[in-house]
């Protein structure tokens, strides 16, 4: 699966709107590519408390979910359509998730591809 068709499935649940008083989703979109070939999607959740998550943690829950760990392509996709790098967290995340997760193809631009290792240079668990 290419970077266009990933970009293509996380534009497609982008979705931003206003839960509730406290708390907004769908502003962020996420896909990622599974070792199965499976697509996962999420969005981002954000409350007032700072207890929501990133798109990125809700597709990696659903690849979970569905009992797998591996991630071979991800991206993330902000409400104008714009391609977007994940977060620290994210990064983080991604990467304990599965020991071969620090190859995951990451797109960070428009035709800009860096793996987890190049965005988490200096890995605490070495």
């Amino acid at each position: 699966m290419t970077f266009d068709e990933l970009y293509i499935k996380a534009k497609s649940v982008l979705n931003p709107r206003k839960l509730s008083e406290y708390a907004d989703a769908g502003g962020v979109a996420a896909a990622i590519l599974s070792e199965s070939g499976d697509v996962h999607t999420g969005v981002c959740i954000d409350t007032a408390c700072s207890m929501g998550f990133c798109a990125e943690h809700a597709a990696a829950a659903a690849m979970i979910t569905k009992g797998e760990s591996r991630v071979l392509k991800m991206i993330a996709v902000g409400w104008e359509g714009n391609i977007m790098p994940p977060c620290g967290r994210c990064r983080e995340f991604i990467s304990q998730l599965h020991n071969d997760n620090v190859y995951t193809e990451v797109m960070v631009d428009h035709g800009i591809v860096v793996t987890i290792k190049e965005l988490l240079p200096h890995d605490w668990r070495k």
